[in-house]
């Protein structure tokens, strides 16, 4: 007869062999009262943000039900965020206002004098826009510069002139960009002028063998040989630029002295006179017969020769109301629904595509309702959309000056910077400077600026897209603190606070977003941020919404949760669970001040990466809160903490009764394109999920244990988790 093997038995040896053993190490909290890294209070400190999103969703999610059960994972303060700049939009935050000219278009100032609720509010197109595309989110228009119709054209902003900056317009060049997408011959250049023209102008190529816009410091703008124009007429101008033909890519038109002339529209709005503005571009060769001809792709869309600018002039019409499914959330609705949590909300102006007067007259309205404002921020993304630091600077002055006269208090900031994690590098000045924030630092001292920016924001993205990897968690702790610092050696001053206004994983949402790696990225940057000495972090998205296509088939959301077709919550997701323990279990809530000590552990693997990392934080129950972090995805670890005053002194621990609350795999698994319960109709009281959407299971709360700790007490981690352990310290008897 055949002998049967023990099964049972076999896998047990077979586990023993493989097992890894837990590892111990140490972590060690410097409690000394000189290496306090930050004091915060949690209910201004760790908030979340809204955004614009379609109006099914405003009217599904933002609703008290929906919001009841988000409330519990402990984000508190709220940013509303102005998407409508990232599109190249107008916002008319209030339907209602002035149009600068009488047969109503122009420039909209929407009515600060509240006469009904504002639920939604929408974006308006510029027809006046030299964008192809844009850095930001927005790819719906195009730029008129090479649209093919000569009756549009592109018009720099009239807020960037001499009559509004009090500058020489030469100290705010105008440019505009034509991107060939393959290096080419040519020698002439032809511009259809509008008015204003440019009566002073280069043509120039870019000499880099990489994109200009993305590369700014990997090439020069040369001027070609025949470039420089100083009496430029307007009308339709050829330029031969070289005798023969140059190799080029990229060609910048650089404009630094206007005409000044009005445009059809008339001289009674000096708006219409100032600046510069192009019908359409031209570029190519001049055979020896004279005929031009041109490379130029010209068409409607975003299949036209690429162009680039500088700004773009924010006039506008009825008729440039962008579709109505997605909406900017009008205020009232807002601040009534309960998303505020009854706390002063950070509110957006627009600066780059808009007027001071607007500006005004939206704080106006929400100080009219006796709405609370924490903070006052100043555009949305403006590295995305190409203006130099400059001519940020003056709008910044110019908004500031006019926000500040109506309110002294409100307190400004910006620019909101989108998610990089190095520093913004733009074309070099007259004196070789290519850092975008230590040239705005420097126009805002030069013009008495600085003390209208009361707070610094950017945004936090980390990631790219779709190329995520384990081993990204173990450069967040370095990514986040590394950008501080170089905020901090760009000349921003220490007094001012620094704000992470949007942040999550990466711009584009996956199913990466569902799983635990996401919250345990998020307990590492938001340990992480406040251990830098960051004074303000908001979450995106607070709203649970529905699944963004994310990478191929890997369906993701910005949000904490899943929700059905209806936006009925399914369940929880994993930066729910982590998110409650950053905000109600590691940090005491509420307005009481919390205090931030350095933690090390002790355990790097063989490429140098910390395994576990740890985030000490003092609370005003007078409890030591330290947040542990294990990254490993196959190794539990178990780690002895210790507390030290002085290295000359007697280490202290963890005495007592200490809770330790700990969340990772035993708690919560994310399985895609788990069968939706469409196939289960007898499971008629389930959500129905949308089919090739994943699921959670188990999607558990944290374990919660009691430990009866001293000073030989170690603590175990498990395998890819967050462990929070709570209590008091004393010298061990």
């Amino acid at each position: 007869m055949p002998i049967r093997p023990n099964i049972t038995a076999l896998l047990s040896f077979f586990t023993l062999l493989t097992a890894t053993p837990l590892v111990s190490q140490t972590v060690t909290v410097d409690i000394a009262r000189s290496s306090v890294r930050n004091h915060f209070v949690p209910n201004q400190t760790l908030g979340s943000s809204l955004d614009r999103i379609s109006v099914e969703a405003i009217d599904k999610a933002l609703t008290k039900p929906v919001l009841d059960a988000v409330k519990p994972s402990g984000w508190e303060p709220i940013t509303y965020r102005q998407n409508t700049e990232l599109e190249v939009e107008a916002w008319h935050w209030n339907p209602e206002g002035t149009w600068s000219d009488p047969s109503d278009r122009g420039y909209f100032t929407g009515s600060a004098k509240p006469t009904q609720m504002l639920r939604y509010t929408y974006g308006y197109s510029l027809p006046r826009r030299g964008f192809t595309r844009n850095d930001g989110t927005g790819d719906t228009g195009y730029s008129r510069l090479t649209d093919g119709d000569t009756s549009t054209f592109w018009k720099s902003d009239p807020y960037l002139t001499q009559h509004f900056t009090g500058d020489d317009d030469s100290l705010h060049p105008q440019w505009v960009v034509l991107d060939l997408k393959s290096r080419q011959f040519a020698d002439s250049i032809r511009i259809a002028w509008a008015a204003p023209f440019a009566s002073h102008y280069e043509i120039q190529y870019w000499t880099g063998l990489v994109d200009p816009i993305a590369h700014s410091t990997e090439g020069i703008w040369q001027t070609l040989p025949k470039g420089v124009i100083n009496d430029g007429k307007g009308g339709i101008e050829t330029v031969r630029f070289s005798n023969h033909p140059v190799l080029v890519q990229y060609i910048r038109i650089l404009m630094t002295k206007s005409s000044n002339t009005c445009d059809a529209d008339g001289a009674s709005d000096i708006r219409n006179c100032v600046g510069y503005a192009i019908r359409e571009l031209y570029f190519g060769t001049t055979t020896p017969d004279g005929a031009f001809h041109d490379s130029v792709r010209h068409t409607a869309d975003q299949d036209q020769t690429t162009t680039y600018c500088s700004s773009v002039d924010s006039w506008h019409t009825p008729a440039d109301l962008i579709n109505k499914r997605q909406a900017q959330v009008g205020f009232d609705l807002f601040y009534t629904s309960g998303i505020t949590h009854n706390l002063p909300a950070m509110i957006p102006i627009a600066i780059i595509y808009n007027q001071p007067e607007d500006a005004v007259n939206e704080l106006r309205y929400i100080e009219a309702r006796h709405y609370p404002i924490s903070y006052v921020e100043m555009g949305e993304e403006s590295d995305g959309q190409y203006i130099s630091p400059e001519d940020y600077g003056a709008l910044y002055i110019q908004f500031a000056t006019a926000i500040h006269r109506f309110d002294p208090s409100l307190k400004l900031g910006g620019p909101s910077f989108q998610g990089v994690n190095e520093d913004i590098r733009v074309w070099p000045d007259a004196s070789g400077n290519t850092s975008w924030l230590n040239r705005f630092l420097n126009y805002l001292k030069a013009h008495n600026g600085l003390q209208d920016l009361a707070f610094f924001s950017f945004e936090h993205y980390p990631l790219l897209p779709c190329r995520f990897s384990w081993s990204a968690l173990y450069d967040e702790p370095k990514l986040v603190s590394h950008i501080m610092e170089v905020w901090k050696e760009d000349g921003l001053p220490q007094n001012i606070p620094m704000f992470i206004t949007e942040s999550n994983l990466s711009a584009g949402a996956s199913e990466a977003y569902m799983d635990n790696f996401a919250g345990l990225w998020l307990a590492d940057y938001i340990g992480s941020f406040l251990t830098s000495g960051g004074n303000g972090v908001y979450y995106f998205h607070y709203l649970p919404l529905k699944l963004d296509r994310g990478c191929g088939n890997s369906p993701g959301t910005f949000g904490m949760f899943l929700v059905d077709g209806n936006y009925n919550i399914v369940q929880p997701l994993a930066q729910f669970y982590a998110s409650k323990l950053i905000n109600t279990e590691w940090v005491q809530p509420g307005s009481s001040t919390n205090t931030i000590y350095p933690a090390t552990s002790t355990y790097p693997d063989g490429a140098g990466n910390e395994m576990v990392t740890a985030y000490a934080n003092h609370r005003p129950d007078g409890q030591w809160s330290i947040m542990l972090v294990n990254r490993d995805q196959d190794t539990a670890h178990s780690v002895h903490i210790s507390f030290m005053k002085d290295v000359t002194e007697k280490p202290l621990s963890f005495q007592g009764q200490v809770v330790t609350i700990a969340y990772g795999e035993a708690q919560y698994q994310w399985h895609p394109l788990l069968i939706s319960s469409m196939a289960h109709p007898e499971h008629t009281n389930e959500p129905v999920i949308e089919s090739g959407t994943g699921r959670a299971e188990p999607d558990n709360p944290p374990k919660r244990s009691l430990v009866e700790a001293s000073s030989n007490t170690e603590f175990e981690i498990p395998a890819a988790s967050i462990l929070i352990v709570r209590g008091n310290i004393k010298f061990a008897q």
